[in-house]
């Protein structure tokens, strides 16, 4: 599997804070059958991360992973603030798409219920060529929270969730955007070993996996987070 969403570069936000901490994320991530992970730092006013470095970071924590026998990838991407996405250049758009590959954006909502302002948003970068995925929309529910999550698909803008709370959620809620085809991606949004989240998501997928279709839940744990990686058309949903 691939997890999109992970703050595993350490030093940078509010994620991993040292570089052991990293290598315990990528042993959980390499555990749950997790083999390529995007490092996502916080792309936003109170964090000092540096666009240009991210790449180079990546491949420093691969190649630390390695050497420590730890057979997980490290791509590199960034978890970019709607307030801020206007303000960067079409470069730095590009060094913060997932995989490195200038393709898929991961955007985080502002605070708040979701609103039209981010639907404009993704227009706003279809129209500049960028794709986008929306990250963790059930920390953003309002009234009118699964006409906005239509709207975005509408716009072609994936939805993102977190694996944790896929697993725990209640009610009949996450069925019925599951079958609705509202559930199109998983991430850990992992910000240490330890504490908080894991760097896990099979147990996001085996709960979709009493809902949805086997060719559906490979879809969105497989077929569609590997073409993001690789900034490719995702293939459509089954």
């Amino acid at each position: 599997m691939i997890d999109l969403h992970c703050h595993i570069l350490p030093g940078l936000d509010d994620g991993a804070q040292a570089l052991d901490d990293s290598v315990a994320m990528a042993r959980q991530a390499l555990s749950d059958g997790i083999h390529t992970a995007c490092a996502t730092p916080h792309i936003r006013h109170d964090y000092r991360v540096v666009i240009d470095e991210i790449a180079a970071r990546a491949d420093a924590l691969s190649e630390a992973l390695s050497a420590r026998g730890v057979d997980v990838r490290i791509l590199p991407g960034g978890e970019l603030a709607q307030t801020e996405a206007d303000r960067l250049s079409a470069e730095q758009l590009r060094r913060v798409a997932l995989g490195g590959e200038g393709g898929w954006l991961l955007l985080e909502p502002a605070p708040g219920p979701l609103g039209r302002d981010l639907e404009e948003l993704v227009e706003r970068l279809a129209g500049r060529g960028l794709r986008t995925i929306v990250a963790h929309p059930e920390r953003h529910a309002g009234e009118d929270f699964e006409e906005r999550l239509y709207a975005l698909r509408d716009r072609g803008c994936l939805i993102q969730w977190t694996a944790q709370w896929v697993a725990r959620a209640e009610g009949d809620h996450l069925p019925r955007l599951a079958r609705d085809g509202l559930v199109q991606l998983l991430g850990s949004d992992a910000h240490s070993a330890r504490v908080g989240r894991p760097v896990r998501l099979s147990e996001g997928r085996e709960r979709l996996t009493a809902i949805c279709s086997p060719a559906r839940v490979r879809w969105i744990v497989e077929d569609a987070p590997r073409a993001i990686v690789r900034g490719e058309d995702v293939p459509a949903m089954p």
